[in-house]
Order: C-alpha cells, then sequence, then structure tokens
C-alpha cells in the first residue's frame, strides 16, 4: 500500500492551473454521494492550509465527483466518539472550511445534484455558489433527531431567515430547487444543464487575475462583517447539542426506516 502523504488526499482530487492561477478541489467519493469520512475532513483541513502557502494559486472552486451529489454531509458510518458532557463536543466538520483554516483566497463552490447536512459548513464558508439546475438543497437533521446548530447558523448568513427555518425545520420532508435557491440568494448564478464546474472556474479566473492584496482584503472584509455574530452563535452550539439530540442509536433507527421519496421540490 502506498503511504498516504497530505500531498497525496486519497478522498481528494486538487488541481492547478498554472496559467490562470486557480485551483480546483474535488470531493471524490461519488459512491458515498461525497459525504465526508473522517480521513476526507481531514485532508479538507490540509489542502486548505497548503493553499495559504502555494502562492501559485489565486482563487480557489469546490465542488464534489459524479452527477448525483456535490456532498451528503458527515458519512453515517464515520464514528466519532464524545465526550460524556453537554460542554465538550466534538464535531469533526467543523475544521473543513476554509476560513475555518484561516485561508482568505477567495472560494467559490460549484454545486450539482444534492448539498445537504454538512455540505454547508462548506458552503457556509465559501465566497459564493454556482449551481446547476440538478442542484438540491436540504438539511435532514431534524427528521433524524438531531439539532441542525452549526448548519442553521452558517445558512442564516446567506438566506432569509425565514427560509433558512423551514429548510433546516422541514427536514427530509422538503428540498430547495436550484431555481428557488437562486431565487433566496443561496446561489449566484444558475447554469445550464453540467455547467456549474466551467461557470464557477470562469468567475474564479477572473478573480484570480485581480492584484491579490486587494482581493483578500475584500474577502477578509465580508467574513468579518459576520465573524461576530458567527462565533456567538457557535458558543451556544455544544450544549444545544447535546440537550436536543436523540441517542445515536435511536438516531440510527430512525435512519435505517427512512422511505425513498415522499418529499416536496420547491
Amino acid at each position: 500500500m502506498t503511504p498516504t502523504t497530505p500531498n497525496t488526499p486519497t478522498t481528494l482530487t486538487v488541481s492547478v492551473d498554472k496559467d490562470t492561477a486557480v485551483a480546483v478541489v474535488t470531493l471524490d467519493r461519488p459512491r458515498k454521494l461525497n459525504a465526508i469520512d473522517l480521513t476526507t475532513a481531514a485532508e479538507l483541513a490540509t489542502v486548505w492550509r497548503e493553499l495559504r502557502f502555494d502562492d501559485s494559486v489565486r482563487a480557489v472552486v469546490l465542488t464534489g465527483a459524479g452527477e448525483r451529489a456535490f456532498c451528503t454531509g458527515l458519512d453515517r458510518d464515520a464514528v466519532v466518539p464524545q465526550p460524556n458532557s453537554p460542554y465538550m463536543q466534538d464535531d469533526p466538520l467543523l475544521h473543513i472550511g476554509p476560513k475555518a483554516n484561516d485561508l482568505w483566497k477567495p472560494v467559490i463552490s460549484a454545486v450539482r445534484g444534492m448539498a445537504c447536512g454538512g455540505a454547508f459548513y462548506l458552503l457556509g464558508e465559501s465566497e459564493f455558489v454556482v449551481a446547476d439546475p440538478t442542484a438540491v438543497f436540504f438539511d435532514p437533521h431534524t427528521t433524524y433527531g438531531m439539532v441542525s446548530a452549526y448548519e442553521s447558523v452558517l445558512m442564516a448568513h446567506r438566506m432569509p431567515y425565514g427560509e433558512v427555518a423551514r429548510m433546516m425545520l422541514m427536514g427530509t420532508a422538503e428540498r430547495i430547487s436550484a431555481r428557488r435557491a437562486y431565487e433566496l440568494g443561496l446561489v449566484s448564478e444558475l447554469t445550464e444543464p453540467g455547467g456549474a464546474l466551467e461557470a464557477a472556474v470562469s468567475c474564479a479566473t477572473v478573480i484570480a487575475g485581480y492584484p491579490t492584496e486587494g482581493v483578500q482584503g475584500t474577502v477578509r472584509a465580508l467574513w468579518a462583517a459576520k465573524e461576530a455574530a458567527r462565533a456567538q452563535a457557535y458558543a451556544q452550539a455544544p450544549p444545544l447539542i447535546a440537550l436536543g439530540n436523540l441517542p445515536t442509536e435511536r438516531q440510527a433507527e430512525l435512519f435505517a426506516g427512512r422511505k425513498n421519496g415522499g418529499f416536496r421540490t420547491r
């Protein structure tokens, strides 16, 4: 077996166009709908931190492999031990985003297919989102007896409050279509089928051509506009999760009893 190093991720692919200074980071677990296991979480953090030092990259596009999903959040098979305390929670997705890893180069997400649950950690730390008509957005937490905490906080800065509340509380009963997400401002551009990645790369190429200091300063300023509120809300998340989540085995029962279909797309 070839040893894995930080420069050779196994669940991501990273390509860099030296001519345009654009990197494309792809979640590469299409058979798992690009769900994030513990390896992927660690590799995402490593890639973001490596990109901080790569001066040949001035803008980044984040996408998912395959046609079915951008990302479906935390892999259900991931085992995450937790301290027996409502004051301490280990969330493996807290550090998968670029901002959590102190990367202030612009990141654009290109979405095709499903984006749900833990995918919002990534979308919430992107500068903007480009999607094709197959994109759908939803949060399954409440359906399976879990508190949507960090995801709700991040999306509350991207969408009108009532729409975020509806998406989080309706769980798997509803999905937001790409068109509706565009109308709400979650998606900034709606492309032709299969065109999200190309459109995102096109935007990233333009941005990468501008002076670096001005671009990164603007990214930092935009994040600062919501950083204080986000930090205060995040501080409430661990006890809310500890108090509100059903036991793991009961969550698993609800998940196992799920039915395909039966949801409304609006």
